[in-house]
């Protein structure tokens, strides 16, 4: 005789079919990382986001951490009219990427344009040493 414990399926089935659960409306942007010949290159999705909005920076384990805030506060002029609807803007994120040990960290720059944080991390340049010598015959 086979034992069959029937509950257990019907658990999974319920978490991962349930329709009626509330989904996260907090998504994190979406990030390319690009690895060209000379350097690598980070680009955030960050719509509607300023320079001022983000602090780049290598921590001191030698990660770079990017964190972009941005808060959408009223102004003198928008306080003369009611809202009757508003929804705040409000984004925070923080992402830490374990850096490749290629990475020259001293020149690292970002910039923002187009709603994008591009970051590049330049490449170590290592020299090549041609060794030309005679070498003598014993």
């Amino acid at each position: 005789m086979m034992y069959k414990n029937s509950w257990l399926p019907e658990v999974f089935n319920d978490f991962i079919n349930a329709v009626n659960l509330p989904k996260a409306n907090a998504t994190a942007p979406a990030i390319n990382v690009l690895e060209m010949e000379d350097k690598y290159q980070v680009e955030v999705a960050a719509p509607g986001m300023t320079k001022e909005d983000f602090d780049v920076n290598i921590n001191a384990e030698g990660d770079l951490t990017i964190k972009m805030e941005s808060r959408h506060e009223q102004t003198e002029e928008e306080k003369k009219a009611h809202y009757l609807r508003r929804e705040f803007s409000y984004t925070k994120y923080e992402q830490t990427l374990i850096l490749p040990d290629d990475v020259d960290k001293e020149k690292i720059g970002a910039k923002v344009a187009d709603g994008v944080l591009t970051i590049d991390l330049p490449k170590i340049v290592k020299e090549e040493v041609k060794v030309a010598r005679q070498i003598n015959i014993g």
